[in-house]
């Protein structure tokens, strides 16, 4: 009756960890989800920003043509 006893205990741990752990694996994957979509969004500014970098230097190109034709 013991060891019936003591099995049953064992299995109820394990049942109790195998929830936790998928509670955990739950919680993770929403994590997961949270931190990609962070990803993205900061990958849209860099490519935003590096197209405003391009840009500025178009200008400030255009602009130091112009200074040296005046200049001449």
């Amino acid at each position: 009756m013991d060891r019936l006893k003591n099995l049953e205990e064992k299995i109820t741990a394990a049942v109790e960890r195998v929830k936790a752990l998928k509670e955990e694996k739950t919680n993770l994957e929403r994590k997961i989800k949270k931190l990609e979509a962070l990803l993205d969004e900061k990958n849209q500014e860099v490519e935003s920003l590096k197209s405003e970098k391009s840009s500025i230097g178009s200008q400030l190109e255009e602009l130091l043509n112009e200074l040296e034709t005046t200049e001449i």
